[in-house]
């Protein structure tokens, strides 16, 4: 057979297996029964390594979200690919899977949907705009301030692009705002909480954006097309995973750097004072380590996985720890420097917050947790003092309950966080008064 009629057959092969595999995952997604209940929600954490699924009932009075039903599924090697979908039909199939456990412990079916998306392509940053006012006598008032906002995620967008084609050799990417929160305000040098009626010359805005490249922001799209599910909103995991922990409280003056290891990626959130500075993604995730087992001791990616879980659990012959440690410590290193060079980008920061708080399969590792607290990475940054590093708890979630059981440790702290995006998006539909709260909705994409 002539080369190109071998390609042409094997992209055929690959075309009718894609087919295959799409007809399959539609015959098995469960239709939503019964009309959406704004009073569930249901967040899905795409993951390199499983799909999460949290049920939640939200109170709108209290601002509190119960978790009634928790779902989880295996993905296979090739459904995802850097933190990004690479494979529709398979993601929809597991999807449906952790779904449906979901919705049968919860006893309701749920319609409403956030999901979360990372990879590498997604942009966090946090953006500041000054504004020389024409009429600085003049109060300020909303119609203003949506000008104002409007030009820093214009800003915001056009440096979002510009790192992407840098990062991908010139080529141009389309992408679309995810995410969008105020860090801050000041009039003339002085901080405003509330700037409408103030008078002033100069308004500085700080304003955290993320955009994700539209192909990926598709793929979830159509997830939730064929899981038959309405999407409230699309989530850059790093912000969710900050929401979570910054919660409601408009007094919360919370700084740390926020860390979630997956699968894929490794995902980083730095907040100060209670604002989001900025997210990081970079492509190391639970699975790396794997793969280097896997290569360093010449064995199949299944049992790569259980030795390395197993110097955890001590499950490994005392006889095998140094090889598989040695593997695991050339990642390692190239981790720790990944993170290094992440944090060394928030240049607008005098000092970076001195706890780091971890969450996310991948950061089960020990090693991990070793690495970051004995190494003296952290020593050509600007920390004030040596960084302390805990794992994020459940009960550390603000205005999150669960009542399942199931949600119990730092694996399901994106999952949470989603839903606490969720919540924040059905508050901004509804007829919030405070200024915070529209501005909030002036954000919200």
């Amino acid at each position: 057979m002539h080369m190109l009629d071998k390609f042409k057959a094997a992209g055929f092969t690959a075309a009718q297996r894609a087919l295959d595999s799409a007809n399959k995952a539609s015959a098995n997604v469960k239709k939503r029964a019964g009309k959406s209940d704004d009073q569930y929600i249901v967040a899905l954490d795409i993951g390199t390594e499983f799909v999460k699924a949290l049920v939640g009932k939200v109170s709108k009075e209290d601002a509190t979200i119960e978790v009634v039903g928790v779902g989880r599924a295996h993905q296979s090697l090739t459904d995802m690919q850097a933190g990004a979908i690479a494979d529709i039909a398979s993601v929809v199939d597991n999807c449906d899977q952790a779904l449906n456990e979901a919705e049968t412990q919860a006893g309701v079916s749920v319609r409403t949907a956030i999901i979360g998306i990372a990879g590498e392509l997604v942009k966090g940053t946090t953006t500041t705009v000054r504004v020389a006012r024409k009429t600085p006598t003049k109060p300020l008032d909303v119609v203003e301030m949506e000008k104002i906002i409007a030009l820093v995620q214009e800003r915001a967008e056009t440096r979002a692009k510009q790192e992407l084609a840098w990062e991908l050799g010139g080529k141009s990417v389309d992408v679309r705002l995810v995410n969008s929160a105020l860090v801050s305000i000041e009039i003339d040098g002085y901080p405003i909480t509330n700037p409408i009626g103030f008078q002033g010359k100069d308004v500085v805005v700080q304003l955290y954006t993320a955009f994700a490249p539209l192909i990926h922001i598709g793929a979830l799209e159509k997830t939730a097309q064929e899981l038959d599910l309405d999407l409230l909103a699309v989530a850059a995991e790093p912000f969710a995973v900050a929401r979570a922990i910054i919660g409601n409280n408009p007094n919360q003056n919370l700084s740390a750097i926020l860390m979630d290891v997956g699968g894929g990626t490794t995902d980083i959130a730095v907040i100060n004072d209670g604002g989001v500075q900025g997210t990081k993604m970079f492509g190391i995730g639970g699975r790396a380590y794997t793969r280097a087992v896997e290569r360093e001791l010449s064995v199949d990616f299944e049992e790569a996985e259980n030795l390395k879980l197993g110097l955890s659990t001590n499950k490994v012959a005392a006889a095998k720890r140094k090889p598989i440690e040695d593997a695991l410590g050339k990642t390692a290193d190239t981790w720790v420097t990944g993170i290094e060079l992440a944090l060394a980008e928030f240049t607008k920061l005098d000092h970076l917050p001195h706890r780091m708080f971890l969450c996310g399969g991948g950061s089960s590792l020990d090693l991990l947790t070793d690495r970051l607290e004995q190494a003296a990475w952290y020593k050509n940054l600007p920390f004030t003092r040596k960084p302390t590093i805990h794992h994020i708890r459940p009960d550390q979630v603000a205005g999150i309950t669960d009542t399942t059981g199931k949600v119990t440790d730092h694996t399901f702290i994106t999952a949470l966080g989603l839903l606490r995006v969720g919540m924040d998006t059905l508050q901004f539909s509804g007829g919030s008064k405070s200024f915070r709260d529209k501005i909030d909705k002036m954000l919200s994409v």
